[in-house]
């Protein structure tokens, strides 16, 4: 009974930033769980990549190269999508940090390029597939969120990307509001720093690696195929009365 809850077989995933790090761990999970993946990002080569990966592990996956700041592009993949056959679950996992940028030197650009990817992407994306969804009073949307929403990161200074991580939830907690009687349910998970590319940077100072080990009780990096767990649950009928969650997985950064 329980273990059936995961099972996804016959649903249609949608995720952004899939072609690599947490977002191809999150298509690999759903895959692993028997969905029909889709990576969305804004590189082919990337796309490509993932979608390699993937069969690798005996999975197939198509590909959609499309901005999730540009709403054009976001209204035409979620139009294409419906001509075949629609999504069931939507992953938003695109986002960038650019940290290390104090707040009274962040230029126009910097702050608003976070802005867009991270808070706009997302409500695009929800707004464009969700539409889709409300109609036939079905979907599942996986927002992924940041401790950085819950906390200030020391000793990186990074106002913009926590007020975008920090708005991404409420927005997971509005449209779950909005959409939790219509069938839509709306989560969220809120990684601690992962060990990707885009974090690959810490390796190189050693002072602030220390500050981020030693600020976590579990004293390590997170691994993206442990966002996939997460997400994986989220999207599927083991969370079925899960709506409006913000899921820390933070190796206990937020305790102290």
């Amino acid at each position: 009974m329980y273990l059936k809850k995961f099972d996804l077989s016959g649903r249609r995933a949608y995720v952004t930033g899939g072609g690599r790090a947490i977002g191809l761990s999150c298509c690999e999970a759903l895959a692993e769980a028997g969905a029909h993946v889709v990576i969305g990002d804004i590189s082919q080569e990337v796309a490509e990549e993932g979608r390699d990966y993937l069969k690798s592990k005996g999975y197939s996956a198509d590909i959609d190269i499309m901005d999730v700041t540009n709403t054009d592009q976001v209204r035409a993949s979620a139009e294409k999508m419906a001509k075949q056959g629609g999504i069931d679950i939507l992953v938003n996992n695109a986002g960038i940090a650019r940290s290390e940028t104090p707040a009274e030197t962040v230029s126009d650009e910097h702050w608003l390029n976070v802005i867009d990817v991270n808070l706009n992407g997302t409500f695009w994306c929800c707004r464009e597939f969700g539409k889709q969804m409300l109609a036939k009073k079905n979907g599942v949307i996986v927002n992924v969120g940041s401790m950085s929403g819950f906390i200030v990161n020391k000793p990186q200074e990074q106002a913009y990307y926590n007020a975008s991580k920090a708005a991404v939830h409420h927005l997971t907690k509005s449209l779950a509001a909005e959409w939790g009687g219509r069938g839509v349910r709306v989560n969220a998970v809120a990684p601690t720093y992962i060990a990707t590319p885009l974090n690959e940077f810490v390796k190189s100072k050693p002072e602030m690696y220390d500050a981020w080990i030693n600020g976590t009780p579990m004293a390590r990096l997170g691994e993206t195929e442990e966002i996939g767990s997460v997400v994986l649950f989220l999207a599927s009928d083991a969370s079925s009365l899960l709506t409006g969650s913000i899921v820390l997985a933070d190796g206990g950064y937020t305790c102290w």
